[in-house]
């Protein structure tokens, strides 16, 4: 599926709308979406992942989707890793790859059912964007991480300051260190495709 189906993502506005476009994309997301546009955010946020986290301990990989992430990860470097997200669907496409530990159907949205300080790192690639999370699930994903956790997260470019990510990281100040911020191309040079420039904010940091 190619962009139409970007542009449908986009406009979602509530869980059961990700849901539903995700059950229906799921199949043909990796061979689709992400081949058509040259989708490399997933490539740069493993890459930052790998070059960042010692690979002691376990890798949340929040909205991990089909696994894109992962994948380009294990490339690299051995990792323990759990994915979460709301789609079961694309989780069960995940799943075929063997690449984690576990599956977590959950929505940043509320409150995940996982524990305080779980986590050794957080990585997410394309979740905080357009029509799915928002800044606030920032403070729940610092809470299931435990002190000194590595987080590399995505986060789109078009709307970190409008829908409020740069306000919220100078909230979180007090709660972490570190915080580095880089501008990257979501898509490959050669895409012929609306969104074909779209770019993303990658937040790096430690919990404190």
């Amino acid at each position: 599926m190619k962009d139409p189906d970007l542009n449908a993502a986009y406009a979602l506005e509530t869980p059961a709308d990700n849901q539903r476009l995700y059950a229906d994309w799921a199949e043909s997301y990796d061979d689709g979406f992400a081949k058509d546009m040259d989708y490399r955010l997933p490539q740069i946020v493993a890459d930052l992942l790998v070059d960042l986290f010692d690979g002691q301990g376990i890798v949340l990989d929040v909205g991990a989707g089909t696994g894109l992430v992962a994948q380009h990860a294990a490339r690299r470097k051995q990792l323990t890793m759990d994915a979460l997200d709301i789609s079961p669907d694309m989780l069960a496409v995940a799943t075929e790859k063997g690449l984690y530990r576990d599956t977590i159907v959950g929505d940043l949205t509320g409150r995940l059912d996982i524990a305080t300080d779980t986590y050794d790192a957080i990585v997410s690639s394309g979740t905080f964007t357009h029509g799915h999370v928002g800044p606030d699930a920032l403070d729940e994903v610092i809470r299931i991480a435990k002190q000194g956790a590595v987080f590399v997260l995505s986060i789109n470019a078009e709307h970190f300051v409008a829908r409020g990510f740069q306000d919220k990281f100078a909230l979180l100040e007090p709660d972490i260190d570190g915080l580095d911020h880089r501008i990257v191309d979501i898509y490959g040079p050669d895409v012929e495709a609306a969104h074909r420039q779209d770019k993303a904010h990658i937040a790096v940091f430690r919990k404190r």
